[in-house]
This record gives C-alpha cells, sequence and structure tokens, in this order.
C-alpha cells in the first residue's frame, strides 16, 4: 500500500485540529458555568419580580398606599445593587459559589419571614432586607464569573446567563398570582421561599469563576505553550480613577430613576384602565418574553456590532418604549409596550457585563461590576415610591414615566460618549 501523501496528511491533519477545536468548544466547561448562572437568575429574579401580583393584596391587607407598597419593592433593589459593589469583591477573593450561596439563604429566608408578617414593617424587613441582601449577594458573583470563561462569544454567554431572569419573570408571576389564589398570599410567599432555597442551591453547584484553575482557557480554545494565563485586568481603585467607569456609572443611574417603574406599577397601571388582574399579571409577564429575546439576540449582537453603541442603543430604546406606555390604555397596546420595554431591558442587563469586561479586563470584574451597579441602586430605591407618590397625588403616572424618558434619554447621549480607558494595567 502507497503511503499517504503528504498533502492528505495535512489535510487529515487539519480535519482532526478543526474537529478537536469544535469538540473544545461545544464540550466547554463555561457553558455549564452559564447554565449555573442562568438557574441562579430565574430563581432570584423569577422571585423578586413576582412583587406586582401581590401589589394590590398588599394595598388592601395593609391599608396602604402605592407609595408606601412601592417602597417594599424598593428597599430591595437598592440594597442588592447596592451589596453587589461587596459580594462583587468578595466572588473576586474566595469561590463565587460560597458567596452566591449565602445570597439564596437571605433570598429565601426573606420570603419565609415576609409571608408571616402582621405590619408593613414586617415586609419591609422580611422582603426588604431578605430580598435585598439574597439578590445582592447572588447575582453580581454570578454574572460575573461567566465573564472570565469568554472573550470572543462574552456577549452572547453573558446574554444566555442574564437571559435566566427573562424566563424568571415570564414563568413565575403567573404562577405566584395562582398561588395566591389557591393558597393567599402568604403561603404563595412562604412556597416561593421553599422553592428558592431547594432550586437556587442545586444552580449555585455549577457556578465557578476561574477557567485557569481547571487548565481552561476562554471560548473553550486549545491552551497555549505553557498553559493558561490568568485573567487579566485593573482593580476596583483603578478602575474608579477613569473617566469611562464614571461615564458607565451616570448612564445606569440616570436609567435606573425610571428603569423599574414598570417592575412595580404596571399591574396597578393596568389594572387602573379595566383589565382585570390575571390578565394585568400576563402583561407584565410578557417583559419576560421581551426580555428573553432581547438576552439572547442582542447580547450575541453586540458581540458584532459592539457593545458600546449596542447599550446606548438600549437606552434609546427604553425611552422610546415609554413614550409607547403613556399612550397605552388596551390590553393590546400595553402588551406591545411590555415586549419592547422587556426587550430594550433585557439587553441592556446582557451587554452591561460584558461591556464592563471589555474596559476594565477580566481579572477583577466582580467588584467592579458590583461598584457599578451601586449607582443602579439609588434609582431603584427613589423612582418607584416616587412614582407611586406622584399617582397618590395626581391620580396619574404621566409625570413619572415622562421622567423616566427624560432621563433614560439621557443615559443615551452619556453612554454615547464612552471612551476606553486610556491605560490598563495588568497583574
Amino acid at each position: 500500500m502507497a503511503p499517504p501523501s503528504l498533502r492528505a496528511v495535512v489535510a487529515t491533519s487539519g480535519w482532526t485540529a478543526a474537529v478537536a477545536s469544535v469538540t473544545l468548544v461545544v464540550m466547554f466547561r463555561g457553558w455549564l458555568v452559564v447554565a449555573g448562572a442562568f438557574g441562579v437568575m430565574f430563581v432570584i429574579y423569577g422571585a423578586t419580580y413576582a412583587f406586582p401580583a401581590f401589589f394590590n393584596i398588599l394595598e388592601t391587607e395593609f391599608g396602604a398606599s402605592r407609595a408606601e407598597v412601592s417602597l417594599v419593592f424598593s428597599i430591595a433593589g437598592f440594597l442588592y445593587f447596592l451589596l453587589g459593589a461587596i459580594s462583587g469583591r468578595l466572588a473576586d477573593k474566595w469561590d463565587p459559589r460560597y458567596v452566591i450561596g449565602f445570597g439564596i439563604l437571605a433570598l429565601g429566608g426573606g420570603f419565609l419571614v415576609a409571608g408571616q408578617a402582621e405590619t408593613l414593617i414586617g415586609l419591609y424587613i422580611g422582603y426588604g432586607l431578605g430580598v435585598g441582601i439574597g439578590v445582592g449577594f447572588a447575582y453580581v458573583p454570578s454574572i460575573a464569573a461567566v465573564q472570565p470563561w469568554f472573550i470572543r462569544k462574552r456577549g452572547l454567554a453573558s446574554g444566555l446567563a442574564v437571559s435566566g431572569i427573562g424566563f424568571g419573570t415570564l414563568i413565575v408571576p403567573p404562577i405566584a398570582a395562582y398561588g395566591i389564589e389557591a393558597l393567599g398570599w402568604r403561603n404563595a410567599w412562604l412556597s416561593i421561599g421553599a422553592t428558592v432555597l431547594v432550586l437556587g442551591a442545586l444552580a449555585t453547584i455549577l457556578v465557578e469563576g476561574s477557567p485557569a484553575k481547571r487548565g481552561l482557557t476562554p471560548d473553550g480554545l486549545p491552551p497555549p505553550p505553557g498553559g493558561p494565563a490568568a485573567a487579566q485586568g485593573i482593580d476596583v481603585a483603578e478602575a474608579i480613577r477613569t473617566r469611562a467607569f464614571w461615564t458607565l456609572a451616570g448612564g445606569a443611574a440616570l436609567a435606573s430613576l425610571g428603569l423599574f417603574l414598570p417592575f412595580v406599577h404596571l399591574v396597578p397601571y393596568a389594572q387602573d384602565q379595566g383589565i382585570a388582574k390575571a390578565d394585568a399579571v400576563i402583561l407584565f409577564s410578557l417583559i419576560g418574553i421581551g426580555s428573553t429575546v432581547g438576552r439572547f439576540a442582542i447580547g450575541g449582537l453586540a458581540d458584532r456590532l459592539g457593545r458600546k453603541r449596542a447599550q446606548t442603543l438600549m437606552f434609546a430604546g427604553i425611552a422610546l418604549s415609554n413614550v409607547l406606555w403613556i399612550a397605552s390604555t388596551s390590553p393590546w397596546a400595553l402588551a406591545l409596550f411590555a415586549l419592547l420595554f422587556g426587550t430594550f431591558y433585557g439587553g441592556f442587563v446582557a451587554i452591561a457585563p460584558a461591556l464592563a469586561a471589555d474596559l476594565f479586563g477580566a481579572r477583577y470584574v466582580s467588584g467592579i461590576i458590583g461598584v457599578l451597579y451601586s449607582s443602579v441602586g439609588f434609582g431603584t430605591l427613589i423612582g418607584p415610591p416616587l412614582a407611586g407618590l406622584a399617582y397618590d397625588l395626581t391620580r396619574s403616572y404621566a409625570i413619572p414615566i415622562w421622567c423616566s424618558v427624560a432621563l433614560t434619554a439621557l443615559a443615551a447621549l452619556l453612554t454615547a460618549t464612552l471612551a476606553p480607558p486610556k491605560k490598563k494595567s495588568a497583574d
């Protein structure tokens, strides 16, 4: 038998290398990390964003105003964005699973306490503190753990991970509404708390923060000679001295003042238009559908379009969708608003962590993302209660929604000026 030609050997070797590379990418452990982060997002935000299903019954149960009920959610939102600065730093130093696990325990415990509350103060403590601490210690370490595993596919991976938020928003609120009808609001929250503890623990097991510890490199590519290098990047102290950091933080802060209005007020707004509660909760779930589409589609699109440009477009889209909200009174118009808003909101959440890793590197990205998100916390604390107060005074949401339009448009303009740091140091 004649020996194979050199061309055949080269061709065979090329095909073998190609197959090996594809296998490495497809079987890459980073996708398990994405799956774990997806599960954590689904659990923590599905449970948290079920709050609108409870809004009106809490008004009645405690004889509270909309501003007072809104504050329950806003305390949680303020804390979980603020505490990301702490949990992110801890995740940079320790295994992120320890930090996430603590968050899952706090979140599940918060719902168990809220389900037994007899006063608004009890809700502020159970839901506000429990959910705030829980999400604060679970979210940032989960999404940050994805970043070191990818470079070329970072936007796609982040989008897939945070799409858990969209699926949670889609699936859990209608289940919660059914649970309220079947079990009462207290038992519904107790059931959510127990579910969070079980499913959250299972998802946390898959989240790992360092491919190098397993001898792997980003994107599942073959390791270079000498083995994979540790992730590079500047630390938090250096990052906050850059203009890029404050541009990102400023844009997020401006947008956040109105970003969470639909998460608190869309269901009562719809009911004010004569829409039944069950249908209003379904409208809210459409935000989850749009959010899922945005995270899947826009995360990958941003890898090609450019993440700064994509982030600017997301803020502009949120502003325009809120203009539609103001004009919407029918179920179909509100459904269109919910889908559009969810898409742009989901895109923003998918792009933000990857954009931070692009600008500052992946080495200390948990801490940097956490500090960046703390700017969102103040908007979350202030925005929904002020919208509730505006409604209590004027019996209309027009003023807060128009303010959201203006502030999110300013966030888009600010993000458009974003420039990379002039100098990055590697550790």
